[in-house]
């Protein structure tokens, strides 16, 4: 069915074209991936692609849903009705905002500063309520300058040279915003289809760049937005990649990609999100050039995401500690049959037999996971992962077997999708549906590598189930829950989902909760303190647990950033 067409680029035009570049990319993601060979033959470009975008997506959504709350909140006060949308700069900076948060890979970074400058234009236009083909034609070219300054050593015949077609174009156009969005359409497929006669990797491996079709395919959205159409199946001509089967990256980029980028190559990606000023940025940005390649540091506005290629891991990390509070830490380490390896360096990774992959809230939580073994994905409070996320963390673990703990009750159906998709890649899955961190510490303490697998299952499942959990928080607005009212700043204690207490003390609070769970019997307390949450609040509880519950051991762990003040379970 044909899209309505957007006139202007207004906020709506934005939600449009962000829901249109998901659905696309989703169709063209296989593809996208197959023909992945630079930097990294990893295929994963068109992953990471659509999970950046899936991450723009849903700041969009969370704007507009806002925006309908105040409105008909504020419509019954008579202030303004309810049909007062989001401005353009609302929607713009949230979804640049959401790309660069949800940012993935080398391609997913550089289109997150691609957004990112289209916003810094449109939002510097002032509070309009929709720009015309002018202001889309300044977005484009200010996207494509700013994206290239982002990359510390740009290379022609990548997403880059793309970007800078499509302004090219999209400069010559006259008209309205269809008109300009088509220029710069047509501009950058035919910069893509040239790309393997200006990187000579692409060219040996008879591919087109992957990020560059990534960024036609959101262009074609972007057309389609204005003109109801889309312009057609972006054709790659060089590309001879059947859906689902093997790329090119499969059977000869391995060798060739190594060439390029030197004999061997930085072994790990390194990506993270960076609280730090502008100056101590220009510093990381030289450490970590002299570290490895393929930097890209995007962002601004105290807010950054870094992205490197290196071999000492701990050192870019430790680089971001020393220029400011780095967080959401991703190291994967490329695997045989990368651009990094050779048939005859490095013999094939094998397959560990069993693994566990964990979603934890904090950095706390998951150097615990860690030391036991697990594979984990960090969830910052207030940013689910994606299925596809969940995807990549299995297939980080490379193992036959997996145990899935999403340790979160609203990710049930996103881990259940995630499983779903590993089973089809051949490995054995099983989901273990903790609602809480706490009972995926239980379940984790009593898994056994060397059990059968539905034994270690059925386990670690009876832990986790047997572990009630419980936590407390600051209420965030009033509302109405099963304890009675809340006020925005009251401090919540929840027991198994359910608020069970309101109150104004965390301490008073917390303990209200411990005596609430043990009075149903225990054995073991674990207590995790978040950031936020005093230290004095655990001797509290671990004197109150020694006076009145006598056969019940505590432990107390420190969480980081979790979003909750404090976690509770008690099995």
């Amino acid at each position: 069915m044909a899209q309505v067409p957007q006139r202007f680029f207004d906020a709506l035009a934005v939600r449009t074209w962000c829901g249109l570049s998901l659905r696309a990319l989703g169709r063209a993601r296989e593809e996208i991936d197959a023909i992945n060979v630079y930097p990294v033959a990893d295929g994963d470009t068109g992953t990471n692609l659509y999970l950046t975008v899936e991450s723009a997506v849903a700041a969009v959504e969370a704007v507009f849903a806002a925006h309908e709350v105040d409105g008909g909140a504020q419509d019954a006060s008579g202030a303004r009705g309810a049909d007062d949308g989001p401005s353009l700069a609302d929607a713009v900076g949230a979804m640049a905002h959401g790309a660069l948060i949800g940012a993935r890979g080398n391609s997913g970074t550089i289109l997150a500063q691609l957004l990112r400058g289209m916003a810094q234009v449109l939002t510097e236009r002032g509070d309009f309520a929709h720009t015309e083909g002018s202001g889309l034609r300044l977005a484009l070219r200010h996207a494509a300058t700013s994206a290239r300054q982002a990359v510390a050593h740009p290379v022609e015949g990548t997403v880059l040279t793309v970007a800078s077609a499509a302004a090219d174009a999209a400069d010559g156009a006259e008209g309205d915003c269809a008109e300009v969005a088509r220029a710069a359409y047509e501009g950058a497929r035919a910069a893509l289809v040239a790309t393997p006669g200006q990187l000579p990797v692409l060219e040996r491996a008879g591919v087109v760049d992957a990020g560059g079709h990534g960024l036609v395919t959101v262009l074609a959205a972007l057309v389609e937005t204005f003109t109801g159409r889309a312009p057609g199946p972006v054709t790659v001509p060089h590309a001879r990649v059947e859906p689902g089967g093997e790329g090119p990256g499969e059977e000869r980029a391995t060798g060739e990609c190594a060439e390029e980028g030197g004999e061997g190559g930085p072994a790990f990606e390194v990506i993270y999100l960076l609280e730090a000023e502008d100056a101590a940025v220009a510093r990381l940005r030289r450490r970590l050039d002299a570290l490895g390649d393929s930097l890209v540091v995007v962002g601004g506005d105290g807010l950054w995401n870094v992205h490197v290629h290196v071999d000492d891991a701990g050192a870019a990390v430790e680089a971001g500690v020393e220029a400011g509070r780095p967080y959401r830490i991703r190291i994967t380490h490329f695997a045989h049959g990368d651009a990094h390896t050779t048939g005859t360096e490095r013999p094939p990774r094998e397959r560990t037999q069993r693994a566990v992959v964990a979603v934890v809230p904090g950095e706390g939580l998951a150097a615990l996971y860690s030391e036991a073994g697990a594979t984990t994905l960090l969830a910052r409070p207030g940013e689910p992962p994606a299925s596809g996320e969940l995807v990549q963390a299995v297939r980080r673990a490379h193992a036959r077997e997996v145990v899935l703990l999403p340790n979160d009750a609203e990710l049930r159906h996103t881990a259940a999708a995630a499983a779903e998709q590993a089973r089809t890649e051949g490995v054995r899955v099983a989901l273990i549906p903790t609602r809480s961190a706490v009972q995926g510490i239980a379940a984790l303490a009593v898994h056994e590598p060397e059990r059968r697998f539905d034994e270690d299952v059925v386990a670690m499942t009876s832990a986790a189930g047997a572990t009630r959990h419980a936590e407390v928080t600051v209420a965030e607005r009033q509302s109405w829950t099963t304890a009675g009212i809340c006020q925005a700043g009251d401090v919540l204690g929840l027991i198994d989902g359910d608020v069970a207490v309101i109150g104004a003390d965390v301490s008073a609070v917390a303990a209200t909760v411990l005596d609430r769970m043990l009075s149903a019997g225990g054995e073991l307390v674990t207590l995790v303190l978040g950031d936020e949450a005093p230290q004095a609040v655990a001797d509290r509880l671990e004197a109150r647990v020694r006076e009145a519950y006598l056969a019940v051991d505590t432990v107390v762990y420190r969480g980081g950033r979790q979003g909750a003040l404090l976690l509770v379970g008690v099995e």
